[in-house]
């Protein structure tokens, strides 16, 4: 496995694979692998002929107030959990790298990041649709995959694609939980013994939801009420948002419909998490 930092040195290795016929699978990461991008990474090898793996902790997603400077970073780490996954290279660019002096381009779409995390975190969806299209252009790969968890992202990634024609395909890979249900982060390690026991009324309240509405609930309002339940029962626990959203537009409904999204943002402490339950029952038709 190599480990390429550069634009040009990443462009060339792409032209060699792409001179021998080899498909190109990209899972994009900030690093801090944990068993959710281990599941991304086994997909794409068993996929595509070369996988690419970007392990860049991205500045422009971030805002003011944020943890960016505290971001886990070890790519030691990173480069032998890829290798041991049968990544071929973890593309580690530096910022000064993508984004060099007076760059000026950037992503930004509408509707979709209106909502949830888009209108909590201010500019974070531009920073995400902008590195994420250059890494499209950079690695040009036939397939990239990205975890559920981050769902209004992946929505918004798969929008992307189709309203500005690229020619990558885009796929989902279910979220990996720990066994008492917490669902993997990079943020987990932020958490004290205290906390993490407390960060467990997310996915209480996440499976809560799931059980009604696979039992057949479909007022929004009765299943926001339940989750909002669950998280305000534990202490440490403070609520950024809940909210049962269309997967089509990311926007809150009242009754739900065919496929959508029950999504939470808590914070446990001064991190924050999030979690959520996607339902389409259009798949199952």
């Amino acid at each position: 496995m190599e480990i390429i930092t550069t634009v040009a040195d990443m462009k060339a290795k792409v032209a060699e694979w792409k001179a021998e016929g080899l498909t190109i699978g990209l899972t994009p990461t900030m690093g801090a692998l944990h068993e959710g991008h281990m599941s991304l990474m086994e997909r794409a090898v068993a996929e595509c002929d070369r996988v690419v793996t970007s392990v860049f902790v991205n500045p422009i997603q971030f805002g003011p107030n944020e943890d960016y400077d505290n971001y886990p970073r070890d790519l030691e780490r990173d480069a032998a959990i890829a290798e041991s996954k049968g990544v071929s290279v973890v593309f580690h660019p530096s910022v000064e790298e993508m984004y060099p002096e007076n760059y000026n381009c950037y992503v930004t779409m509408e509707t979709l990041t209106d909502t949830l995390c888009g209108a909590k975190r201010p500019g974070h969806f531009r920073g995400v649709c902008t590195v994420v299209n250059k890494l499209f252009n950079i690695v040009d790969p036939d397939k990239a995959f990205f975890g559920q968890k981050d769902a209004q992202q992946l929505a918004i990634i798969k929008r992307m694609v189709s309203d500005l024609n690229m020619r990558v395909k885009v796929f989902g890979c279910p979220i990996v939980r720990e066994e008492d249900g917490l669902a993997k982060s990079s943020r987990n390690t932020y958490l004290s013994a205290e906390e993490r026991t407390a960060a467990l009324c997310l996915s209480r309240s996440i499976f809560k939801a799931q059980e009604l509405i696979e039992g057949g609930e479909r007022d929004a309002a009765t299943v926001k009420r339940a989750v909002i339940e669950v998280i305000e029962a534990e202490p440490l626990a403070r609520i950024d948002y809940v909210e049962v959203v269309s997967l089509a537009n990311m926007q809150p409904v009242e009754t739900l419909g065919e496929a959508g999204l029950v999504a939470i943002a808590v914070y446990i402490g001064k991190t924050r998490l999030i979690d959520n339950f996607l339902y389409d029952y259009t798949e199952a038709e």
